[in-house]
């Protein structure tokens, strides 16, 4: 977990900080979010996302190399899968925290709502 004091400065948190690059592109959060539901061929992954084999097989590489996605031979093909089970539950809490911020962030865009608070 990431708390405040000495084992927060900023060298500290070069993993978290990484951990969140590679979550950071849209098609690999895709990619995750799809093996989130279960393993899948590159194959798969291409049709269901509707991208390209190199841009799928690009992703998937950053996510093996970072020890998020892994991948068993089946037959020809590789079927990939999460490697880290933690990562659902920081996808779900991530889901909540958008949920939470889209809120805020909704009622702090509202006209009848102050933009600051009165000092």
């Amino acid at each position: 977990m990431i708390q405040d004091g000495p084992s927060s400065a900023p060298g500290s948190l070069g993993p978290a900080a990484a951990l969140f690059r590679a979550l950071g592109d849209p098609a690999r959060l895709a990619i995750v979010h799809r093996l989130a539901a279960g393993p899948a061929r590159v194959v798969d992954l291409t049709r269901a996302l509707g991208l390209a084999q190199s841009t799928v097989s690009g992703h998937l590489a950053c996510l093996r190399d970072c020890g998020l996605a892994a991948a068993r031979p089946q037959g020809r093909a590789s079927v990939w899968f999460l490697a880290q089970p933690a990562l659902l539950d920081l996808l779900t809490t991530a889901e909540a925290v958008l949920a939470a911020t889209a809120t805020a962030s909704t009622a702090a865009a509202s006209p009848d709502t102050p933009s600051h608070p009165a000092t």
